[in-house]
């Protein structure tokens, strides 16, 4: 956690409950706060704030300016962002030199914000991570809930593992879901809670199966890391799966209270791991 080395924190804000946790953190700690929300995708409660602004995705220049403006030199990028198609997206001149430098590579959602890291940090920009302002956001190694995966469970659970150690590279999803040995469905493009309610309706006699969710080998720990929140584990109970896996001190956790609570009244297992 950063403590009193930051007095203006830039948040760039897509949408979910993360960046109304950063925002409602970082000003209990004094922090003055500037927030850049997109149409159509950040809560407008966030947006209503008058140190925030609102655009499209692709104007760059315009979200650079207003946090230079400002004198915000720190940045988090936060929040479920729906990518637009290249057909959809009209960029300023700063997006068309990004994507320029960037032409004729097929980026995943990991690669496109390592790009735009190293682009925004060329701009005089540091980026952080949440978890460096909000404290006890991330999943401890160990079983955070009352029931434990069993010994069959482990099998689902290295099968899934390795599958996600096998695809990262691929940059096509955090998240994979096995029940007796096989692959029910791998994320993609959907998000975690589609991907749940897709392999619903794919389960086969036995034990329940589980969610593994990690972070890719090759992800930057400032930039997107794997979320899971209440949401998620009812989505898993809904469907009869069995619990959730995750990465230890690389996954970010919302509503820990609650969704605990949930997972132990279901007899449902959320562990964080270190593959």
């Amino acid at each position: 956690m950063i403590e009193g080395s930051v007095s203006k924190l830039g948040i760039i804000a897509g949408g979910g409950d993360l960046p109304n946790l950063l925002v409602d953190s970082a000003r209990e700690q004094g922090i003055d706060v500037f927030l850049v929300g997109f149409d159509g995708q950040t809560d407008d409660v966030l947006l209503l704030d008058k140190q925030s602004l609102t655009t499209k995705i692709g104007q760059v220049g315009k979200v650079t300016r207003f946090f230079q403006k400002s004198g915000v030199k720190d940045l988090v990028l936060i929040g479920a962002l729906n990518r637009p198609s290249f057909s959809e997206l009209v960029p300023d001149l700063k997006a068309a030199k990004f994507l320029l430098q960037n032409a004729g590579k097929a980026m995943g959602d990991s690669e496109l914000l390592s790009a735009l890291k190293i682009f925004l940090e060329k701009e005089g920009f540091q980026i952080h991570g949440i978890q460096d302002f909000v404290p006890d956001l991330l999943v401890n190694e160990g079983c955070i809930t009352k029931t434990k995966p069993s010994k069959d469970d482990w099998l689902d659970i290295n099968h899934g593992i390795r599958v996600l150690q096998e695809t990262a590279a691929l940059d096509i999803g955090q998240s994979v879901i096995v029940q007796e040995g096989l692959v029910l469905g791998l994320e993609a493009i959907e998000g975690t809670n589609l991907l749940i309610e897709r392999c619903a309706a794919l389960k086969r006699k036995g034990r329940k199966g589980v969610l593994v969710k990690l972070c890719k080998a090759q992800q930057d720990i400032s930039l997107d890391l794997p979320t899971i929140g209440l949401q998620t584990i009812r989505a898993i109970h809904k469907a009869g799966f069995g619990g959730i896996v995750v990465n230890a001190q690389k996954t970010l956790i919302c509503e820990r209270e609650a969704l605990i609570s949930y997972a132990n009244k279901h007899h449902l297992y959320v562990l964080g791991i270190n593959p």
